[in-house]
This record gives structure tokens, sequence and C-alpha cells, in this order.
């Protein structure tokens, strides 16, 4: 990629931090090696090494959206503070083009004695706008916070979601160019997250935005790619959804310990369909399903594989196109290689984004009456529900067998895209998932 396409390139960055064990070494480590070179002496080291970061690269491109994920303590905030320039590297370069705004650890960049109104002006300036600027912005800047009369109150007073609204709302108003959010939205309200995101879903389409976050939906939701940090080093860079489903096995993983272990995979009978009133639109969604299970991929332990995902009408009716609101089951089948003392099969559906749509699971069954499974048997959860209106796109069903209970369990064998909905409308959609509206008119009231 040519220069220009570049927002942000990060070249065998590494960040290392020096470790005292007492305030006696700290002081060591200052004197005496000075003293030992001077007397021509081998040097000693007084401290212990940590490396935050160690040889990280990538690029992002102009208007990109990159997700970075990672355990805590994997170096993901220190990287952000040296893309912004608060911290600096102990080797490697990072290159920025155009004007960063950051929203990092609640409260940064404030002084807790100074009052809302002073941090605004303080904050804003070291973004890079003007007094003048500042006093044009300030208006739609203490609007969009919406704390009231507290921004002439000293910050110090505030909660952390006053923080968030105050420090959200400037740089929203900077015009940056790249825009760097990490995990602080996770305690705003959810009227203000809302409103943080609408800003965001704008931002992206003229700038560049890095968004850190835990929530791998999230980041498959809003990130095109994504940037998975282990132990201060680049473990994965690939697609978000790529990348979050491989931090996912990851941390499941590490839950289970050495009791399992995850290796990567890659790669019915009619029921009485009951009478429904009409609906009061025509809908006109036609859905085709096509078995992926040989491509899809996940990871399995080796205890219990999925062998087939089915989803068919529950109606004498053999046409494969599904037209919405028809009552459907869903089969998921699987295969025991080792006895199972509480298994639970279960669906999720996807959107291209990697939202949860909507599933279902057989706990809720097996928490009641636990049904073992004998090594090699076969056994299958069978969902039956009214298929809802979907906008237009590809959905993917997600299909897995656990063992154990709500609190207690291991997911055997996990395939993300083992059954695809192609969906297909000449209506008009609206929200994720469409309801069967059986009255929709307008009338007028005379009083």
């Amino acid at each position: 990629m040519s220069s220009d396409e570049i927002a942000i390139r990060v070249s065998n960055l590494s960040k290392r931090y020096e470790i005292y064990d007492t305030p006696r070494d700290r002081l060591k480590q200052f004197m005496l090696p000075r003293a030992q070179r001077l007397l021509g002496r081998p040097t000693g080291q007084y401290f212990r090494e940590f490396w935050a970061l160690n040889d990280v690269s990538f690029e992002i491109r102009r208007g990109e959206t990159v997700g970075v994920i990672g355990r805590n303590g994997s170096g993901k905030s220190t990287l952000l503070q040296m893309i912004c320039g608060t911290l600096t590297p102990t080797s490697g370069s990072i290159e920025t083009s155009g004007r960063i705004a950051a929203l990092l650890e609640l409260g940064s960049g404030f002084n807790p004695e100074f009052t809302g109104r002073e941090n605004i002006y303080m904050n804003a300036s070291v973004l890079g706008l003007s007094v003048e600027e500042i006093d044009a912005r300030y208006d739609d800047i203490v609007a969009f916070a919406d704390i009231g009369q507290f921004v002439e109150q000293p910050v110090k007073t505030y909660s952390s979601g006053m923080y968030l609204r105050l420090a959200f709302a400037v740089i929203a108003h900077v015009d940056a160019d790249i825009l760097v959010v990490d995990e602080a939205l996770a305690v705003g309200d959810a009227v203000f997250t809302q409103k943080c995101m609408r800003f965001i879903r704008k931002f992206q389409e003229r700038g560049t935005l890095i968004f850190v976050s835990h929530d791998t939906a999230s980041v498959q939701n809003l990130c095109r790619s994504g940037i998975w940090l282990k132990h201060g080093r680049v473990e994965q860079l690939g697609t978000a959804k790529a990348v979050s489903e491989a931090y996912l096995q990851y941390t499941l993983q590490e839950i289970y310990g050495a009791e399992s272990k995850l290796t990567s995979v890659g790669g019915a009978e009619a029921g009485d369909a009951t009478s429904a009133p009409p609906l009061a639109s025509d809908y006109g969604t036609q859905a085709s399903v096509r078995d992926n299970l040989s491509d899809a991929n996940g990871w399995k332990t080796g205890h219990a594989d999925i062998v087939s995902v089915a989803l068919t009408k529950l109606s004498d009716e053999t046409d494969a196109v599904f037209e919405g609101d028809e009552r459907v089951r869903m089969t998921v089948r699987a295969r025991a290689h080792q006895a199972l003392e509480r298994p639970i099969l279960g669906f999720l559906v996807r959107d291209r984004l990697g939202q949860d749509l909507f599933g279902e699971n057989t706990l809720h069954f097996t928490g009641l009456r636990p049904t073992p499974v004998a090594a090699g048997a076969l056994f299958e959860g069978v969902f039956e529900f009214r298929l809802p209106m979907l906008p237009n796109g590809q959905y993917a069903v997600m299909a897995s067998v656990a063992d154990g209970d709500l609190q207690n369990h291991v997911q055997h064998h996990w395939l993300h895209d083992a059954l695809i909905i192609n969906i297909s409308s000449s209506k008009i959609r609206y929200g994720l998932v469409g309801l069967p509206f059986t009255r929709a008119e307008l009338e007028v009231i005379h009083e």
C-alpha cells in the first residue's frame, strides 16, 4: 500500500518496563552502572524486564475500522497509548496520518480539580483545537454530554457515567481523522451508549476507527479487520470474524484447561401446523437453506461430533424455499465418541456481522431430565418455531454440542457456519428480525 492509503503504520514496536523489587534496587540501578562503566567493570542490572509489547507490526488503511482484542494484560492499552503519543516506545516506530482523538481509561486527560467546562477547554486544546474553535463548539459539546449543571462542577464529583459522557462529547467534536475507543463505552447507560454508537457509525463513513473490546460480537459488528494481541505479541491478523472466532476458541481452552483439548476444524417428520391469522402485510420474504457442514469451521474435543444440521418445514410441502412465518423445525444431530452424562445441543442464527439474532438449546430439558448418552450413540436436539421475517442477506447457523449444566459445561464440538440461510425479499425490512404482524393500520379518532 502507498503511504497515502495508510492511516497508521506500526513497525517492530516494543515497550519494556523495568520492575524493581525494592526501592533500594531502583537506587542501585541509578548509581552503580555508571560507576561500573567508569571503572571498566561489567555493568549489573538490578531490575526485572517486562515486555508489554514485543515486535508488533501492522498497517491500518484510511477509513478502515479495526478491532483489537486480547485478554487483560495482553498489551492492548499500551499499544493504544503509544499510537496516541502518550507513551514512548522502547524500540520500533509508529507513523500516523491525521488528527487522533482517543477515549482510553475513564478520566484520562482530565484534571479532577477542574470543572467540566475547564476540562473541555483543556482536553480539546490538547487534541488540537484553538480557543476560538472550542468556543464555537462548546454548546454542542455540552448538549452531547447532557450532564446539565454538573458541567460547572469539579469532575472529581462525577460518576463514571458522567466522565464518559464528557470525554466522548469532546472527542466527538474535534474533527478527528483517527478515533481510538478502548472499552470505555461499557460503563455508559443505554441511552448514551446508543448516542455514541450512532456517532461511531457516522464517523466510520469518513474516518479510521480502532475499537478495543472483549465483546467479540461487537468487534464483528463494527469492524472489518481484527488484531489479536497475546502476551504483548500479535497472535493473529485477519478479518474481524476470523480473529474473533479464533480468540473465542482460545478463551474457552483457557477455561477448560488440560481437561479438554480443543482442536480447530474447518472447513423430518411433519408436524401439526396450526392455523394462523392472515398477515397484515405481504412481506414477500423467501429463504433458501444450504448445508455448509463440510466447510464449517470451529473446534472440537473429540468427545462428540455434530453430524448434521437441518431446517425443514412442519408441513407436507417439499419446496425448499421458505416464505417466512411458517412453522419450521431445526434439527441438530450429533454422535458421542465418549459417554456424556448431561449432553446439550443448541443453535444460534447470526447475521453477516456476527450478531446473535435468535437461538435455543436443550439445557432447559436436560436440566430437568438429564439424559446420558453412551459412547457411539446418535442423539439429536429438535427445535420447532415460526420462522421470522429477515432482511435480505446471508445468515449463518452456529451449532454446538456440549456436556454439563449452565454453570459448568464443556463445548465438545462448535461449528460457526453449519447452515447458511439465504434471504431474498422485495419488501422493505425494519430492524434485525421482522415480526409477522396480523394488524397494522391507521385509524382517525373523532373526539
